[in-house]
């Protein structure tokens, strides 16, 4: 597995220059007269290393959790270190290991169920799942690991390989960087691996799904070496067997290793994972054909795929990271990260061509393989210039993708079927469209990210003022290439910075009022070949946001409150016939979120979003003031777990989720349906002999409703997916 190395620039000059500047300004203002010679004994004493383990090496550790465990009080926030949230100028969520835990979650979608600001789609054509915050999309191939891009699977993610899963809502192109996948709008999201506990663990759990899948997975961590200061963490999981759907049949292999090792100035970690995973005839998405009404909702169980449908992934990915105390409050962080992957898929292209359900269907086939290198350098501390307090911190990041793909693609003309009485066809041969060979596929896409950050949090009145100021100048490259020849057919390379301004208020110590303008940028797009300046590249996009919100501890349960404005530039071509960046997507909204336990033995998480997404300055004014695609106005969770009085150790839990009904098209024409779904739990903790034992079972959509859960996903493409039947979750967890 190869990293990536940083070239000399003005990149890792300036890194340089800030590292010379703090370790100056320590020396000026920690300056203290010589202090008497110390106890000969006493210097050959060590102090105690204080294991709070971190996956990004942080001398503090993880963020502690909040009441009820659900939640932590803080993440990680790019540039600026893990943080917390009372003292952040944005709005975040971070999920812990013992919600992922309780309730059984297969992936990151499970997750950000409980999230009311954001909503489970899929990615164009495939199973890739796709998460909506604040009505934009970010994709898997956007997740961030460890505070890297790009190292984890594309398509899904298994949670086992987690801590916590950071939640971050609006544009943060300053905080991360930009996205490789265009993201990075409407919210970020960041996975923490898990770290070896100060006590020795060893967990297996065994459990088994509707339709009979398979589940069992072994977690087993120790400590080693003085004051226990090198850690590790294995964990193992596999889940094979047919699912709750009609057909559809599973199959997961994972396993990874976590390293971590504690100095007495300095911190080391490392990570190695490989996940494998095989879905044979999965259900599809549907696209619509324009003009029709969207058909009803399927029964959810059933399967309108076809026999001959599969998508296989495989990745190997690894991190390694170190943080070095260059002096008490300066420290110096190094990152580098890489990613094997391979796909390949028979997919089942299908489209509704009536509101009675009738289907036209192709088959298309496709092979990737990528090859990423990622990595960042950085330096952070903190100094006071009078009643000023500062904490600033510099970054360089550098992220490369390489590319191969190959496709084929049946008669486009299809095969009819219907999604209610679906028929069963023998595969059509691939063969009408076919770009590459599938079975060693060329290189057709490189990208190129780079950046520079720069930050200061000025600290005032005693720390109840902060003030956050900073850029990320950033740099986009990307070479397009021919399926079938190899040769070069595009280049794009852009540059652009990118600011952030956030102020903190806390005129009561459990109150923090904040406020905020930061930007996304992604790529801008090229002037298609029908416009008359075809070939035109245009300049990244820039994504402004405006914010402003309210924090409230009360030290049991937390409350949070956002209201945000997002505007997304969009390309249009003119009357004219001239392709130009002259439309808008404007995004308003409220968010409100609730978390912890406000009485003892009640946990609560939820909260709601009102949400106002319009199309501004389209083509010839068709849709001005329309809703896009896929974003409904009103998303609402609430889950309550209870600890049953009298009977120790059990605990029932509920949860509903509502989303008001959105459109499929641009023209909103095709509006799908609200709907709502009620999941129910139960969990029981006793001992088998000296062994604690967890029980816990899971009933997802326990009224077994059928429904549409989303609308799109890929940007101006309105494909439905339906929702997932009654599923039954059981398992046993044994701590040996």
């Amino acid at each position: 597995m190869s990293f990536p190395k940083f070239k000399p620039s003005a990149i890792s000059l300036a890194v340089l220059v800030l590292s010379c500047s703090l370790a100056q300004a320590q020396v000026q203002v920690q300056a203290q007269p010589a202090a008497p010679a110390a106890d000969p004994a006493a210097i050959q004493t060590m102090p105690t290393v204080n294991v709070n383990v971190s996956a990004d090496a942080t001398a503090s550790g993880l963020p502690a959790e909040y009441p009820g465990g659900q939640v932590a009080r803080g993440g990680r926030l790019g540039v600026l270190g893990n943080v917390d949230q009372m003292n952040a100028p944005f709005s975040s969520t971070v999920y812990t290991q013992t919600l992922m835990q309780d309730q059984q979650t297969r992936s990151i979608a499970d997750v950000l169920q409980n999230d009311p600001t954001v909503r489970v789609a899929r990615g164009f054509g495939n199973y890739q799942e796709l998460y909506m915050i604040r009505g934009f999309p970010v994709n898997s191939d956007d997740l961030a690991y460890n505070g890297l891009y790009g190292l984890l699977p594309r398509q899904f993610v298994a949670t086992e390989l987690l801590e916590r899963v950071e939640v971050l809502r609006g544009a943060n192109t300053f905080i991360n960087g930009a996205t490789p996948g265009g993201g990075g709008i409407g919210g970020a999201i960041n996975l923490v691996p898990k770290r070896a506990p100060n006590d020795p663990l060893t967990q297996v759990t065994a459990g088994v799904d509707s339709g009979g899948q398979a589940y069992l997975a072994t977690d087993l961590a120790r400590r080693f070496g003085p004051d226990n200061s090198t850690g590790i963490r294995v964990n193992l999981v596999r889940r094979s067997g047919d699912t709750a759907i009609d057909n559809e049949e599973r199959q997961l292999s994972v396993a990874s290793v976590g390293l971590d090792h504690r100095g007495r100035d300095f911190r080391l970690s490392a990570d190695v994972g490989f996940q494998e995973h095989k879905l044979d005839q999965s259900r599809p998405s549907l696209l619509l054909a324009p003009g029709i009404a969207v058909p009803g909702a399927p029964d959810a169980s059933s399967n309108f795929s076809q026999p001959w449908v599969y998508s296989n992934e495989r990745d190997t990915f690894g991190t390694v990271r170190g943080e070095f105390d260059l002096a008490p409050d300066v420290t110096a962080w190094a990152a580098a990260g890489a990613r094997r992957g391979s796909e390949n898929n028979s997919l089942a292209n299908t489209t509704a061509t009536s509101a009675a359900g009738d289907t036209s269907t192709y088959r298309f086939d496709n092979a990737r393989r990528d090859t990423v290198t990622t990595g960042e350098v950085g330096i952070r501390g903190k100094l006071r210039t009078g009643d000023v307090g500062h904490a600033l911190s510099a970054t360089a990041s550098t992220f490369t993708l390489k590319s191969r793909n190959a496709y084929a693609i049946s008669d486009f003309a299809g095969f009819a079927s219907n999604i209610y009485s679906p028929v069963s066809v023998a595969a059509p041969a691939a063969d009408f469209f076919v770009g590459g060979v599938l079975s060693d596929p060329l290189l057709t896409q490189k990208s190129e990210l780079s950046s520079i950050a720069l930050v200061d949090t000025l600290s005032f009145a005693q720390d109840r003022l902060l003030l956050t100021v900073g850029a990320r100048r950033q740099t986009i490259k990307e070479k397009g290439y021919d399926y079938t020849s190899g040769a070069e057919t595009a280049n794009y390379d852009k540059s652009a910075v990118t600011p952030v301004a956030g102020v903190v208020f806390k005129p009561m110590q459990n109150l923090s009022l904040y406020a905020n303008y930061i930007e996304s940028l992604t790529k801008g797009p090229v002037a298609g070949g029908t416009a008359l300046n075809a070939g035109e590249v245009f300049a990244p996009y820039r994504s402004k946001q405006k914010e402003i919100g309210a924090k409230y501890d009360a030290g049991t349960y937390g409350m949070n409150l956002a209201l945000f404005t997002t505007s997304q530039p969009m390309g249009v071509l003119n009357g004219s016939n001239i392709f130009g960046i002259d439309g808008e997507q404007r995004n308003r909204g409220a968010e409100f979120t609730v978390y912890g336990a406000p009485v003892r033995g009640l946990r609560l998480l939820g909260g709601l979003t009102l949400l106002d997404a319009k199309q501004r300055r389209t083509a010839s004014g068709a849709n001005d003031g329309k809703d896009v695609i896929g974003t409904p106005d009103l998303q609402a969770n609430l889950s309550a777990e209870w600890d049953v009085p009298g009977v120790r150790g059990l605990s029932l839990s509920g949860r509903v989720l509502h989303t008001a009904s959105q459109y499929a098209d641009a023209a909103n024409t095709q509006k799908v349906p609200s709907w709502r779904r009620v999941d129910a739990g139960v969990r029981y903790v006793t001992s088998l002999g000296k062994q604690a034992l967890t029980l816990r079972g899971q009933v997802e959509n326990l009224t077994n409703r059928d429904y549409w859960a989303s609308a799109g996903g890929y940007p101006g493409s309105g494909y439905l997916v339906l929702g997932a039947p009654r599923t039954l979750t059981v398992s046993a967890t044994l701590d040996f």
